[in-house]
C-alpha cells in the first residue's frame, strides 16, 4: 500500500514532512485536511490520528502521529542519504539538540507572530496588546540570535556543510511570521544566506509550492469567519495572552 499522508500546508510541521518525502522521491499519497475546517476532528480522521493533529502518517496498517517521529521513520524506512540524520554519532546528536531546542525557543514565538498579527482581529474582534507584542518580539528576536550565533555560527547548515533534518525543520518555522507580514529575515544577512542555501538545496519550485498558502495567509482570517473551529481558537488565543 502506498504511504499516506495527512497534511494541512498551513502548518509548519506538516510543510516540513511534505518537504522532505519530495525531496527524497518518497512515494505518498497526499491527504490533505483542512484544520481551519476542523477536519482533523471528523470521526474518520480519529481513526488515523486519535491526537486529532497533523501530520499524520499512515503506512499499511501502521500509523504515526507527531512530525520529528515522521520525519526520523521515513529516513530510516526509505533509508535515504546519510546528511539528512547523519550515522556519525556526533553530528546526529546535534541534529537532535536543535530538534529539541526549537519547540520552545523558534516554534511558539514564531507561532504567536502569526496568530497575533494575523488572526487575533478576525478571531476576537481585538488587535493583540502591545505589550504582548512586545514581548514575543523580544523572545523571537533572542531566540534568533541564538540561532545565529549558536546554531549556524560560520556554517553552511546547521550542522555543517550539508542540509539535514534540523535545516528543514528551522526554515518551515521561520518562514511562518512572513505570512502575517512581519520579514524577520530583514536586516539579518547571515540568516537570509542560510535561507537562500535551503532554498536552492531543498530546490525552488518545492520551496515555493509549499509555502504559497502560507506567504498568502491574508486571504485566511476571512475563511475563519464562518469556521466551526472559532469557538476553540479563541480559546486558544485567549491562552496564548495569558
Amino acid at each position: 500500500m502506498v504511504l499516506e499522508l495527512y497534511l494541512d500546508l498551513y502548518s509548519q510541521p506538516c510543510r516540513s514532512v511534505y518537504i522532505f518525502a519530495k525531496k527524497n522521491n518518497i512515494p505518498f499519497e497526499f491527504k490533505q485536511l483542512s484544520l481551519s475546517e476542523g477536519q482533523h476532528y471528523s470521526e474518520e480522521f480519529g481513526k488515523i490520528n486519535p491526537l486529532r493533529k497533523v501530520p499524520a502518517m499512515k503506512d499499511g496498517d501502521y500509523q504515526l502521529a507527531e512530525s520529528i517521529a515522521i520525519l526520523l521513520y521515513l529516513c530510516r524506512k526509505f533509508k535515504t542519504p546519510d546528511h539528512w540524520y547523519p550515522s556519525d554519532l556526533q553530528k546526529q546528536a546535534k541534529v537532535d539538540e536543535y530538534l529539541s531546542w526549537q519547540h520552545a525557543a523558534i516554534r511558539a514565538p514564531a507561532s504567536k507572530i502569526f496568530w497575533f498579527k494575523l488572526m487575533m482581529p478576525v478571531i476576537t474582534g481585538n488587535t493583540t496588546p502591545q505589550a504582548k507584542m512586545d514581548s514575543t518580539l523580544e523572545e523571537l528576536n533572542t531566540s534568533l540570535q541564538l540561532f545565529e550565533e549558536n546554531f549556524l555560527q560560520d556554517k553552511n547548515f546547521i550542522v555543517g556543510q550539508e542540509i539535514s533534518l534540523a535545516d528543514i525543520v528551522a526554515i518551515v518555522e521561520l518562514m511562518q511570521p512572513l505570512g502575517s507580514g512581519l520579514d524577520i529575515f530583514e536586516g539579518r544577512p547571515k540568516l537570509t544566506a542560510w535561507r537562500e542555501r535551503v532554498k536552492a538545496n531543498i530546490g525552488k519550485e518545492l520551496f515555493d509550492e509549499v509555502h504559497e498558502l502560507i506567504l498568502n495567509a491574508g486571504d485566511l482570517p476571512k475563511k475563519m469567519e464562518q469556521s466551526v473551529m472559532l469557538p476553540h481558537l479563541k480559546t486558544r488565543l485567549q491562552k496564548m495572552l495569558n
